[in-house]
């Protein structure tokens, strides 16, 4: 099972770094915090590029802790609320990511849950160290504050583009 367990860490994990790198960085084809934050923008995420810097750390940080399986709940949780936090992009596609849903982020999200609920495995930095953060109660608070977190940033997100509205110019209307 700790073998299982280091590959789905070693995938999940590696994958979050790298989408969090092309946030922070530009690395691997991103657009760095100025780019993301032009398309966090458009999405109704303000500040733009604040908001491509706190997910690329969420998904960086995250990607590193659950990779390495050190504090493992931790990094779950930051995982979970930037997927959360992506549903703002994918739910009104449906479920399918063939049509842009929200499937794929879906599914990184259970995966990290998963970890909250079984631990990272014995080759983890939470093994070696003696912490055991895993079980029926953690898997539930990872998910919890992960959830919580994630739906603050969408709620956050709602609140900005209301304001937005009606900080814009009404046409002047005609009379009849």
């Amino acid at each position: 099972m700790s073998t299982g367990l280091l590959v789905i860490r070693i995938v999940l994990g590696g994958l979050f770094i790298g989408h969090g790198t092309q946030k922070l960085f530009g690395w691997f084809g991103g657009h760095g915090p100025a780019g993301t934050g032009k398309f966090f923008e458009s999405i109704g995420y303000r500040p733009g590029p604040v908001m491509a810097v706190l997910a690329g750390l969420g998904e960086a940080g995250g990607g590193m802790l659950v990779l390495l399986g050190f504090m493992t709940p931790l990094g779950a949780v930051a995982i979970v609320a930037v997927m959360v936090g992506t549903l703002a992009v994918h739910f009104k596609n449906g479920l399918w990511n063939t049509e842009g849903g929200f499937e794929y982020p879906l599914m990184l999200a259970a995966a990290a849950i998963m970890l909250g609920f079984t631990g990272p495995g014995r080759f983890s930095m939470d093994a070696a160290i003696g912490w055991k953060p895993w079980g029926l109660t953690v898997g539930f608070v990872t998910a919890a504050i992960g959830l919580a977190l994630g739906m603050g940033m969408l709620v956050m997100r709602a609140r900005q583009r209301v304001a937005a509205r009606e900080e814009e110019p009404q046409a002047p209307r005609r009379a009849a």
